[in-house]
């Protein structure tokens, strides 16, 4: 296995593989998400957005703005451990951990061709506005029904 933790990258890395790679005429795929407690429905969301073109990129949130926009009990598992985890994902092609506690920044940064989000935001979510402003679209990706870290989080305390 090749050495997976040089996959996650910081944005000025980033912009600059994406603005050689757009030059190569690829499309980037850029997604976003805690991905607290990795489980099923998050890799099903990954190979979805990973199919719609050549190059994806998921950014997940740190720690601290977890905290800010979830809970002080959140996240189950720190931003390191999720950066590689993903990064070790065949599908994946790059992470990248953001401080903010919504993507957008990132978004305008990266400029992608499409960004993939759930279906149940909708097309109008956070996203959208951003992702329209640098010329991308939204891909809405279906949710597998019954599968989130909350009700993982549920379950697991019941047990």
């Amino acid at each position: 296995m090749k050495n997976f933790r040089k996959k996650i990258l910081n944005r000025t890395q980033l912009i600059d593989i994406c603005n050689s790679e757009r030059l190569k005429g690829k499309k980037i795929v850029t997604c976003n998400g805690s991905f607290d407690l990795f489980h099923y429905g998050h890799l099903v969301f990954l190979d979805y957005a990973c199919k719609q073109g050549d190059m994806l990129i998921v950014a997940i949130n740190s720690d601290s703005s977890i905290k800010k926009y979830k809970s002080e009990n959140r996240p189950m598992v720190p931003e390191d451990q999720r950066a590689q985890m993903i990064a070790a994902l065949e599908i994946v092609d790059y992470v990248h951990i953001f401080n903010e506690t919504v993507p957008m920044p990132f978004i305008e940064a990266i400029k992608p061709d499409i960004h993939a989000n759930g279906a149940e935001y909708g097309e109008d979510c956070i996203e959208a506005e951003a992702v329209k402003k640098v010329g991308g679209k939204i891909y809405l990706v279906p949710r597998v029904a019954g599968l989130s870290t909350t009700e993982l989080i549920k379950k697991i305390k019941n047990s």
